[in-house]
């Protein structure tokens, strides 16, 4: 039986985690600007950046690949994560985003697989997960996302997922029939615009509850709920939501302190 090697994640802010694993650096939606600037998501939606990253992007060190959920909203891809991805050789994201990053980007569907190689380190194979950033119907106006899972030998509990920016859909809840999940990083903050109402354009407190009771994974990180006007769903919502739930949901629930790195049982 092989060991897993060491796990560590540092929640940068925002959607944005470094992930170490063996020698592997990999970042996921690289978001670095300074607070105070308003961004446009299109369709007379926007929001203003409150705080900045918790480690800044001179700081990181070497990046080996990014995960890239999508590339065309600020608050998973900004002027500075965007600079950034000129330094890194392997940078995996939509077929869509793909073509506009250029040909040195990887782009992938839902469901399909590549894998990270590279001399002393251990393969990860990354498999792309379906999301719908918003309600039904709205994948020409938001525009194509994905998640990630991440296997690797010796991992004890399941795969690392990466959600990617999603509201709960069946094809996103059958991720726990398919895979199994050790760690989830779950994109959060129920965010949602005057200008469209009551909808929801990322996972709900309770959904996320209600998908973590169903993948009863070993660890559930909460991400992409702060540094942002649009997000609409804080810490303290988010924790009211879990101590309700099911004790597979309440137990999995890690809070990761911004900018330290933290190890976690993979």
């Amino acid at each position: 039986m092989s060991t897993a090697p060491p796990l560590r994640i540092t929640h940068i802010g925002g959607p944005t985690t470094l992930i170490e694993v063996g020698g592997w650096r990999l970042l996921t939606d690289p978001t670095f600007d300074p607070p105070g600037r308003r961004y446009t998501f299109g369709w007379g939606t926007s929001s203003r950046k409150v705080t900045g990253p918790a480690v800044p992007a001179a700081d990181l060190g070497p990046i080996h690949a990014v995960l890239l959920s999508h590339d065309h909203h600020g608050d998973n891809l900004d002027d500075s994560g965007r600079a950034l991805l000129n330094g890194v050789d392997t940078v995996l994201t939509t077929v869509s985003g793909a073509r506009r990053l250029g040909p040195d980007t990887t782009g992938l569907r839902a469901g399909q697989t590549t894998r990270l190689t590279y001399p002393g380190r251990p393969t990860i194979e990354v498999a792309a997960t379906p999301c719908r950033h918003g309600p039904p119907l709205s994948g020409p106006i938001v525009g194509d996302v994905i998640g990630f899972a991440l296997r690797w030998a010796g991992q004890q509990h399941g795969a690392l997922w990466v959600t990617g920016d999603t509201v709960l859909t069946h094809r996103v809840r059958d991720i726990a029939t398919r895979i199994p999940v050790g760690t989830v990083l779950l994109h959060l903050g129920g965010v949602r615009f005057p200008v469209t109402g009551p909808l929801r354009y990322s996972m709900t407190a309770r959904r996320a509850a209600q998908l973590c009771a169903a993948l009863r994974p070993h660890t559930a990180i909460p991400v992409h709920y702060e540094g942002w006007r649009h997000f609409q769903e804080p810490r303290d919502v988010i924790d009211r939501a879990f101590a309700a739930a099911p004790a597979a949901a309440r137990d999995s629930i890690r809070w990761l302190p911004l900018g330290e790195p933290t190890t976690i049982t993979a």
